[in-house]
Formats: C-alpha cells, structure tokens, sequence
C-alpha cells in the first residue's frame, strides 16, 4: 500500500520510496539487520522472490540475461498501424476471396486473442509484478506488459480495418465453449496472484507463484497460443491475409520471448529455492501439461473441423504434444509424450529468422527503433 503524506502546503503528496519494495514475510524481516536499508546492494543478495535487496536499484546486475531481454524488446519494438491492411481488407470483402473454413478460423482465432493478451498483461501488472524481487526481472517485467498492450492492439486493428463484429468477436470468450475453456483453465491461476492478500515467503505459497508462472510461461504464452499461430500464419504462406500474418509474426517474436524469460525465471527460482521442486509439485505439472493439451487440441477441432491450408486437426495432436514436450523439459521435467515429432517445420524458421526479409517482402522482420538502429 502507498504511504502518503500531505505536504505542508496542502497542494501537493509525497510518496514514501519504500512503500514500493514488496512486503516480506515477518519471519524474514525479524532476522534483517537493523542497518539493510542503509547498506549498499552486493549483487549476490539479490532473489528473484524473497529478496531483502532495494527493489528501486536496478544495478549492480546479478541477472543479466533480464536485462539484455529488456533490451532485446526495446530494439524489436512495432505497432500495429505501421503494417499496411488493405489487401486483407479486399480479400475479406471479396466474395470469394475466402472460404467459409477460413473466415472461421480467423474469427475464432481473434475472439480467443483479443482477451488472451489482456489477460497476460493483468497476469503481470496486478500479480506477478508484485512478488518478484529482482529489479532486473521487474524491469522486463514492464516491456512485457506493454507488449501485451501492443498485440492486444493489433487484434483490434485486425478486427476494426475487416469490419468484422466487435461484440461478436470480443465476447467470444464468454459464448464459444473452446475459448471459455481454456480461459477458465487459466483464471484460477490468475485470482491467485492477484489477490491483494496473497504474500511469498512460505513453501506453499511459494509453490502456488511458481506453478503461476509456469502456467503462464510454458502453457498459455507456450502452448494455448500456438494453434492460433500456426493458422494465421499458414494462411500468410498461402499469399491470404498477409497484414493480418505478419503481425502475429511480430507477435509469435515477442510470445517467444515472453515465453523464454519465464522459463529463464521459472528455473532461477528453482536453483534459489531447490526445497519446492518436490515430487509431489512435478507430478501436478504434469497434470497441468496434459490438461492443456487436451484444452488446446480441443480449440484445434472447434477453428478447424474440417482440413484446410494443407492442416487438420490431427496434425495439431501431434504439435501440441510436441511443444508440450519441449516446454516441459525446458523447465526440468520429464518427456510426457514419447515421439512426438513437429509437423510444422516452417514454425521453427519463423522464430529464428533473423534480418532476412519475412515471407510477405513487406519489411525487414527484425525491426529496430531508430536509436537502435546500425548506420556501418
């Protein structure tokens, strides 16, 4: 809570910087020593929760691969209006333009991302933001709330230059069964961390923030999204809807990286405090895991009942249960789905282009604000 005190002029309010450093357990703040708060920060007492260092001093770093994220971000920094929309808007119009099959899967497919992004960004302003301690994480922290701003935007954009029904498309999370579901799944997640009364500091509630994150990291921004892509971006390939295509191409860039700085904290956490890491927890992941995947495949068979773009759902089966795979082992647990393949190569070149031009020769994918920008 924010400690203010009027100022003697009765014009003006100060605000007291310590009210910014997140509330520690008790137990913890009994053993401190009189003199913390008056001592320079060694990089070495930093945590990413639980941390007794100033919240407020960014430096010295002990988390440098925060930082060089946050920077990373910075330099890919795009919005949506810069990506030209009229050749989407002709093929939409157009009576034959598009399939019935396809028009589906572009609606169904902006209803679930028009709140999912929401979602995350209230995920990381209203709770995780809170309990994090390490100014570096929190500082990425940031430009990933933005960049949930950003996409939501662009799905806005997309939905306002097709003309397609906003309270149709906005309130499919509320009337399509396959979008509820898997907002469901993830809400109680959310209500954990945000709820004003939730603290760290005990094993248990410790365990309940990192099975946040990991819910979020590896199954929402690493699995729930995935489907939505591959489609959009099939589509792309296929010379349809090619504003629409590279703008989930910028937003595939930032997911990744979202997704990447979660389980670069997810597995900090775990080397700062092994004692969660039971048994019993990995056994609930995995749970977790499969529950995604059937709520995902799920959203495969509602978008896309029928084969289109050279996909079906069937192909998603096997997708989801690769991504699953690779996610859980990105975080320490075992291989849940023996011999899953990709069947989606082209994904991988997605993430991993670098300057080259995008499939579309539209613009340079790796975008750079003019301050990052290398003038050799």
């Amino acid at each position: 809570m924010l400690n203010f005190e009027e100022d003697l002029s009765g014009s003006a309010l100060r605000v007291s910087p310590s009210s910014f450093v997140p509330s520690a357990p008790a137990a913890v703040e009994a053993e401190a020593p009189a003199d913390a708060k008056n001592r320079r920060i060694n990089a070495a007492d930093k945590r990413i929760i639980n941390g007794q260092t100033d919240v407020n001093q960014l430096v010295p770093f002990k988390y440098k691969w925060a930082w060089e994220k946050y920077l990373a971000g910075c330099a890919n920094h795009w919005m949506p209006q810069e990506i030209n929309m009229q050749r989407d808007i002709e093929l939409w119009k157009s009576p034959n333009g598009l399939t019935e099959d396809e028009r589906r899967v572009i609606k169904r497919n902006l209803g679930f991302f028009v709140t999912a992004d929401s979602l995350a960004a209230n995920n990381i302003v209203l709770g995780t933001y809170r309990q994090i301690t390490a100014p570096e994480c929190r500082q990425y922290l940031l430009r990933q709330a933005f960049e949930e701003a950003i996409h939501t935007h662009a799905y806005q954009y997309i939905v306002e230059s097709l003309g397609l029904d906003e309270s149709e498309v906005f309130n499919a999370y509320h009337e399509v069964s396959s979008i509820r579901a898997k907002d469901e799944f993830l809400v109680p997640f959310i209500d954990t961390l945000t709820n004003p009364e939730f603290r760290t500091g005990t094993p248990e509630n410790d365990q309940k923030l990192l099975k946040s994150l990991i819910v979020f990291a590896c199954l929402m921004e690493g699995l729930f999204f995935y489907v939505g892509f591959v489609q959009i971006l099939a589509l792309g390939r296929q010379n349809k809807m090619t504003g629409a295509a590279e703008q989930y191409q910028y937003i595939l860039r930032d997911e990744s990286m979202h997704c990447n700085f979660g389980i670069d904290m997810i597995n900090q956490i775990k080397l700062e405090n092994p004692h969660l890491w039971t048994a019993e927890f990995r056994e609930e992941l995995k749970s977790l895991f499969k529950q995604a995947v059937e709520l995902e495949y799920r959203y495969a068979e509602d978008t896309m009942p029928r084969g289109i773009l050279g996909l079906n759902s069937g192909m998603f089966k096997e997708y989801l249960r690769f991504i699953a795979n690779r996610r859980a082992q990105q975080i320490g647990l075992d291989v849940m789905f023996q011999g899953a393949e990709n069947p989606f190569p082209w994904m991988s070149e997605m993430i991993d282009l670098k300057k080259e031009r995008n499939f579309f020769e539209t613009r340079v994918i790796e975008y750079q604000t003019g301050g990052a920008l290398s003038w050799d």
